[in-house]
């Protein structure tokens, strides 16, 4: 790949293409706890070890959203509440488990896990449906959109590619290609920065980059995701290609292994961060 990066990307249209909306989530530390007793075998213990962990994540995902983020005008307390007592947890990484000795309760079994708690998207709609854009609030959940100056480009056009969120986060901007290559744009060799203002719209390619993005075969339909949080994301697997690096990891792979942001106790209360993965589909023809 050459210093001019030539990326598969219909016909160019005068307007910009409006950005797409952001999946949000909150990525927490949890710990879950079990005892055997008399009537659990060891294997009921751990599941119920971690199915505790994944309760409080909910839980704690919920109370930072209420507590540490500005809710009002876009959605209630309630139902933010409701949200994540609906939601979905992933494990992403078992940090640490333990068995140990009760008197009473008999053999306990401890977990730590990192886990991405993703609210129920029904509860959360009331925000969307009080007409407000959240990217006008930096006080409140972490929103970042990627939008490009087209849906749709024919061979030889180029295309740019804008990025925004409501308040400061660490991002990655990845390229997917019709046939699966992945292509990591931002941060580049020549443009390291990983931390962003919010507030502030970035364009891709521009000052520094050493490439641009034009439209050649494959054609098909291709995808720009930003990762984006509010603490630092997880290493990839990659190659310098020209400007820009080529993704090793797999598709579903680069969804993981960003997400495995540095959660400290810095980080926020018992360790928290937001995450939002946010696409935007174009299409490319000769």
């Amino acid at each position: 790949m050459r210093a001019t990066v030539i990326i598969a990307l219909f016909v160019l249209l005068a307007c910009l293409a409006l950005p797409a909306r952001a999946d949000q989530s909150v990525i927490v530390q949890a710990e879950g706890y079990s005892c055997m007793g008399d009537d659990k075998s060891r294997s009921q213990t751990r599941a119920d070890a971690l199915t505790d962990a994944k309760r409080k994540a909910a839980d704690q995902a919920g109370t930072y959203v209420v507590s540490e983020t500005s809710v009002k005008d876009y959605i209630t307390e309630k139902d933010v509440i409701d949200a994540y007592a609906r939601a979905t947890v992933k494990i992403l990484e078992e940090l640490e488990s333990r068995w140990s000795k009760d008197s009473t309760a008999g053999e306990c079994y401890h977990l730590r896990v990192k886990a991405e708690v993703i609210p129920d998207e029904q509860a959360m709609q009331a925000r969307a449906d009080t007409g407000r854009d959240p990217m006008d609030d930096p006080s409140g959940p972490l929103t970042v959109d990627v939008w490009t100056d087209s849906e749709a480009y024919r061979a030889g056009d180029r295309m740019k590619v804008f990025l925004k969120g409501n308040k400061p986060f660490y991002a990655r901007v990845v390229y997917r290609d019709a046939q699966g290559t992945l292509v990591q744009l931002l941060p580049n060799a020549h443009r390291t920065a990983h931390y962003f203002n919010g507030g502030t719209v970035y364009e891709i390619p521009a000052g520094r980059d050493a490439f641009t993005l034009e439209v050649t075969p494959p054609f098909g339909k291709e995808t720009v995701t930003v990762y984006a949080g509010t603490r630092p994301l997880g290493d990839l697997d990659m190659q310098d290609a020209g400007g820009v690096y080529l993704v090793r990891d797999g598709a579903d792979a680069v969804g993981v292994k960003t997400r495995g942001v540095m959660i400290t106790h810095e980080a926020g209360p018992s360790g928290v961060a937001e995450f939002v993965e946010s696409n935007r589909a174009v299409t490319t023809r000769p």
